[in-house]
């Protein structure tokens, strides 16, 4: 009996470490470009919010629309980069930049059409924001509706 609760424990352990930190995953962005999310978003002291979406997810496309509306306020007031990661399967892939040039969003796009990324946060549900200082995930946010960036806003500025 001891054992399995020592095994549980290193379990839970590994679970909870590896949940502190953006795992080591590179995508492509909108272009094809290969990034890697551990050195390419690392700059000190800079927070980066990821925001996890789908083209056919409709609070994912609110929530960017919203974000996008309030980037010249954050951007103003904070070391901030805004990254949308959209988890279209190669299904609906193709339709990712059109909705991105006619929104005019202003973000870096990346595609996770294999839900590395996803996969590797334990992301089940999106949208799903993830804020990042230093390497480390520091806030997390599941879900949208309305007022929900100005609550992201109120938490950024603590950090």
């Amino acid at each position: 009996m001891k054992n399995l609760v020592t095994l549980f424990l290193i379990f839970a352990g590994i679970i909870a470490y590896s949940q502190t930190k953006m795992p080591d995953v590179s995508l492509s962005d909108i272009d094809g470009k290969k990034v890697s999310i551990k050195n390419d978003f690392n700059e000190k002291d800079k927070i980066y919010v990821f925001s996890f979406w789908a083209t056919w997810c409709t609070p994912c496309i609110n929530e960017l629309d919203e974000m996008n509306d309030v980037k010249g306020e954050w951007t103003k007031n904070l070391n901030i980069e805004i990254i949308a990661v959209a988890t279209d399967d190669s299904r609906t892939q193709k339709r990712i930049k059109p909705l991105v040039n006619g929104k005019g969003w202003d973000y870096k796009i990346l595609l996770d059409s294999n839900q590395d990324l996803k996969r590797a946060l334990s992301i089940v549900n999106i949208p799903y924001t993830v804020v990042v200082k230093n390497g480390e995930i520091v806030h997390i946010q599941n879900g949208y509706v309305p007022g929900s960036e100005d609550e992201l806003y109120t938490k950024l500025k603590t950090l």
